[in-house]
């Protein structure tokens, strides 16, 4: 059986801080809480595109980065580190961001997903430079909206190349 990731003195797991800044407890999965928190944001998501298409997807992201500062921030604080692993909105909005720009197609949401993933766990500059330089829940939530940038751009090149997404 997994063994989650404790919650802070103070949370709850039915706190709205929690729920949303753990992605209703994705973030608590054991080894890699961020491609966790990816892939529970990979259900609504689909849900969102059939419904409103792109749009449902970047207005779903805006809110999600909206309600994600002061949630990953309330979270951050009772944990007591600066971006504690299991807060995952950061990556919900972000990968919300990178399928809007993808076709509904699941080789494209796997590329997609992949993609994010990739320039998250990297951090080329300037992820690394809003990592590091960035505090509270605007940092938590911004350095994984600047690796979907890079995502969207390099989805973007390869569909004006490739013609493919």
């Amino acid at each position: 059986m997994m063994k989650l990731t404790p919650l802070p003195a103070g949370l709850r797991f039915t706190d709205p801080a929690t729920l949303v800044a753990t992605w209703f407890g994705s973030g608590l999965l054991p080894k890699a809480p961020g491609t966790w928190g990816s892939l529970a944001a990979l259900p609504p998501a689909l849900l969102l595109a059939w419904l409103g298409g792109p749009a449902a997807l970047v207005v779903a992201a805006a809110l999600a980065f909206a309600l994600g500062i002061p949630a990953a921030s309330r979270y951050a604080s009772a944990k007591g580190k600066e971006d504690p692993s299991e807060v995952v909105i950061d990556e919900v909005a972000a990968q919300w961001l990178v399928l809007a720009v993808m076709p509904l197609a699941p080789v494209a949401w796997g590329a997609g997903f992949l993609l994010f993933r990739f320039f998250d766990v990297l951090k080329p500059w300037p992820v690394s430079l809003a990592d590091r330089k960035l505090k509270g829940g605007l940092g938590i939530m911004l350095d994984d909206i600047v690796a979907a940038a890079y995502a969207i751009l390099v989805t973007l090149l390869v569909r004006h190349f490739t013609g493919a997404f």
